[in-house]
């Protein structure tokens, strides 16, 4: 349901896009955005834009990572610039469909972008950067 392009390996301060669509059927509603997995890391939430195009970015990547939302396509990208190595992982798209989805995840007086906790994912791609 969730179709994943891009990543792929770069050296340090290059650029990678990413791009994640939504198939099979048309939202009009949603929250959708990336997070990663490194080996021996725990999951990050990195970036997510809500239903009214608002975005949240990870403190990790602001700054240097872009989300773009096309509606009409059901489509979201992200433009990762000056990357590090320590952007190395696996980035999944994942998306919520409830019109009441929410962009943070908050516990204990520490909030997280939510894409962690988004039931709809794509397959992963792998970013590496050296």
């Amino acid at each position: 349901q969730l179709v994943e392009s891009g990543g792929g390996s770069v050296q340090a301060g290059g650029a990678l896009r990413l791009s994640c669509a939504i198939s099979g059927y048309t939202w009009t509603s949603y929250c959708m955005g990336w997070f990663r997995q490194a080996p021996g890391k725990e999951r990050e939430g990195v970036v997510v834009v809500d239903n009214d195009g608002a975005s949240t970015y990870a403190d990790s990547v602001r700054g240097r990572f872009t989300i773009s939302k096309d509606n009409g396509n059901n489509r979201i990208e992200l433009r990762m610039t000056s990357l590090k190595p320590e952007d190395t992982a696996m980035y999944v798209c994942a998306a919520d469909l409830d019109p009441f989805c929410t962009s943070t995840y908050c516990s204990g007086g520490h909030c997280r972008v939510g894409t962690t906790e988004y039931p709809y994912r794509g397959q992963g791609t792998q970013v590496t950067v050296s």
